[in-house]
């Protein structure tokens, strides 16, 4: 166990927490987090694009001409992809892209993914954050408090909260996770990582508990 510092809100040492060295050390490799993230943007795509083939296109099947004596090319069909408003060749048809990790790697890029970040300095832990009513100029405050004005930030809280969520929608370069719902890709794709000290409990908590059951 190592641990980090946590602040409040406006930037004051509030003392210290304790971080589990199978998350926050993580010896995986670096590729697994490469491969997850991978797998999600590939989970984000539809897949729902399609182009008309020449049984889908509209046309006779009659001959447009007699093969020979016309002086022209044979053809067989006006649906032919030569042709203007004939069908497509090798266009794109609906597909699943969808990449599935098993779960163990899903959770190893996660804690590879945090490891990364804290080695390079980019996790903070703030005591706790919270609203009366969703103000999205006070969330902007308390990330220029904490020193994080100016970089992408992914703050990540124990439990939903509407009113940060509310708050934080307006600012282009921040986004609310719940710890629960975290991933790799989140955590690669941010600048920094905030959390609440209650999230990182939690975060650790779950940690523990599956290792009592895996015993």
């Amino acid at each position: 166990m190592f641990e980090i510092e946590v602040k409040d809100i406006n930037n004051n040492a509030k003392g210290k927490i304790a971080l589990s060295e199978a998350i926050f050390n993580s010896t995986a490799s670096e590729s697994v987090v490469h491969s997850a993230v991978v797998s999600y943007l590939a989970n984000q795509r539809q897949g729902t694009h399609a182009t008309k083939t020449v049984s889908m296109v509209s046309g006779g099947g009659k001959k447009p001409w007699r093969q020979k004596k016309t002086g022209r090319a044979r053809h067989g069909s006006i649906r032919s992809p030569i042709w203007r408003g004939g069908g497509i060749a090798f266009g794109p048809q609906p597909r699943d892209y969808s990449v599935n990790l098993p779960k163990n790697m899903r959770k190893a890029a996660l804690y590879k993914a945090l490891t990364m970040k804290l080695s390079d300095g980019e996790i903070a832990v703030v005591d706790s954050i919270s609203m009366d009513k969703p103000k999205t100029k006070e969330m902007v405050k308390i990330l220029t408090n904490i020193g994080l004005s100016g970089k992408t930030v992914l703050i990540v809280l124990p439990e939903k909260d509407d009113n940060i969520m509310l708050s934080v929608k307006n600012i282009p370069t921040a986004d609310v996770v719940r710890v629960s719902d975290l991933n790799a890709y989140q955590v690669a794709a941010f600048d920094c990582v905030l959390f609440t000290a209650d999230a990182i409990s939690k975060l650790q908590s779950n940690l523990e508990v599956k290792a009592e059951v895996a015993v």
